[in-house]
């Protein structure tokens, strides 16, 4: 198989999920507005340095499911989909997706966010397949707590090195899109590394390495070719 993996938050999306899962709480008025604001903002900042505390981070953005029973977290992701995600699903995302479905290619979005708020956005897009933080369910109800290895910076690589385990064969040609530093340790581990809307730490990296550079948010900026990557 070829093998085509995405990110998800400010990749595939003009935005962070995880972030603005957080924003709906508050502007629903489902969590404390004031307090939950500043922490919301301090663990972003701290992604955005690549100096977060993953399991820190998981223990504030996992406690609000284990307040609510699931249909409840259900009936609110619907409302999230529809107000906050779809408006910055990217259409040249969609179409970067259709190039590696054309193809023949397994697609694989890989993300830190969880897989509650990150399931319906996977399914939005078409994507098959997701390896996303899991978060543990006991006796019909989330517990607020991750389970696993936390999907983010090196823990993506195993994460992502487990998965292929299932495959008869190891990908004859492998790509990752991202937008983010935290992502280098898997970005290192693929024949094509993308850097899509990168921040400075990573374009700066990419630059140095004649990695492709891209944009699914400038018009005309997203295309290579596909299938020179293959031959």
């Amino acid at each position: 198989m070829n093998l085509a993996i995405f990110d998800l938050d400010n990749t595939l999306l003009a935005g962070d999920s995880d972030y603005l899962w957080a924003r709906f709480l508050i502007e629903r008025g489902i969590v404390d507005g004031q307090d939950y604001e500043a922490k919301n903002q301090y663990f972003y900042d701290q992604y955005k340095k690549g100096v977060l505390d993953i399991q820190e981070f998981l223990r504030f953005q996992l406690r609000p499911l284990s307040l609510f029973p699931m249909a409840q977290l259900d009936a609110w992701h619907k409302e999230f989909m529809q107000d906050y995600i779809v408006p910055i699903m990217l259409p040249a995302a969609m179409s970067l997706i259709a190039e590696h479905k054309a193809r023949k290619h397994t697609l694989l979005i890989i993300t830190a966010t969880n897989r509650f708020v990150t399931a319906p956005i996977a399914e939005a897009f078409g994507i098959e397949h997701l390896l996303a933080t899991e978060v543990e369910v006991q006796n019909g109800r989330y517990t607020g707590r991750s389970t696993g290895i936390p999907c983010f910076q090196e823990g993506k690589v195993l994460r992502l090195q487990r998965w292929l385990e299932q495959w008869p064969n190891a990908p004859e040609h492998s790509w990752f899109y991202s937008d983010s530093h935290n992502d280098l340790p898997l970005l290192e581990k693929v024949d094509t590394p993308v850097v899509v809307d990168g921040d400075d730490r990573l374009r700066k990296h990419a630059q140095q390495h004649d990695w492709k550079i891209i944009s699914l948010r400038e018009p005309g900026q997203h295309s290579f070719n596909l299938h020179d990557e293959t031959r």
